[in-house]
């Protein structure tokens, strides 16, 4: 074979994962009988990942199905690391436009709580915010000061679904309640003495997280917040955030 390494890899894991048709080069070595093996190895490796990566949604769909799902997906994204952890970072968007999947379409928006789960698993330490360090500044620098979210830390509204109460359920092994709201639900995910927790989360927590995120002063992320959800007890859902260790040391935007 003349091929540079580099292009070699290329085609080999695109013959592994059955992208597009083989080099012609290559034929002597994915028609052995040894390679299929190792191709089957690989594949299932991929879709072991998914399914420890995505396990709220092997229950809510069963193995087979799932396992299925996690093929072609496998197939069309492979891994991009060895750290297989991190692998599938694009399924839930997958899901989202997966055809058999169209009868359940909250199935996208729980498979991005499950890697949220994970990223908050394996984000960096930061030291949480304090209440106390809020108190301590003045009403001017409080108001301009900005909290940004920890790296252990997301969230996410589903505007359509019930997807946090079904990937509650389902997570925690539990029953779904008999009235589920359609009209849209959000959820906080953080991590808080190395274990990840999760709670409901409001349209209005999880826009002022979104401000928070872009840099927004506190002024500005709780206008957007009380906007989002007119009436919104400010006070309270402040506190909520920071007992979830939501934020990390607030700054002073230099904007």
């Amino acid at each position: 074979m003349n091929h540079a390494p580099g292009r070699f890899q290329h085609e080999f894991i695109r013959a592994i994962y059955g992208v597009g048709d083989s080099d012609a080069s290559l034929e002597k070595l994915t028609s052995q009988p040894s390679f299929k093996v190792y191709r089957n190895t690989v594949l299932k490796a991929s879709v072991d990942a998914l399914a420890a990566n995505y396990p709220t949604i092997v229950r809510l769909v069963g193995e087979e199905w799932f396992r299925s799902a996690a093929l072609i997906h496998a197939r069309a994204e492979p891994p991009e690391s060895v750290c297989l952890i991190e692998y599938g970072l694009g399924f839930a968007d997958f899901l989202s436009a997966f055809g058999p999947a169209a009868e359940l379409p909250y199935l996208g928006d729980v498979a991005r709580l499950d890697r949220f789960w994970t990223e908050c698993h394996i984000a960096a330490d930061e030291e949480p915010l304090e209440a106390a360090m809020l108190a301590a500044l003045g009403e001017v620098d409080l108001l301009q000061s900005a909290l940004r979210p920890r790296a252990s830390v997301r969230w996410h509204w589903c505007a359509n679904h019930s997807a946090y109460a079904i990937w509650q359920a389902n997570r925690e092994q539990g029953e779904l309640a008999d009235e589920l709201n359609w009209d849209g639900e959000g959820a906080l995910l953080s991590r808080v003495d190395g274990q990840v927790v999760w709670q409901a989360a409001s349209l209005g927590m999880c826009g002022f997280l979104d401000a928070c995120a872009a840099g927004d002063d506190l002024q500005a992320s709780t206008t957007k917040a009380v906007d989002a959800e007119p009436g919104l007890d400010v006070a309270r859902f402040l506190g909520t955030q920071i007992r979830a260790e939501a934020f990390a040391s607030p700054f002073m935007p230099t904007r």
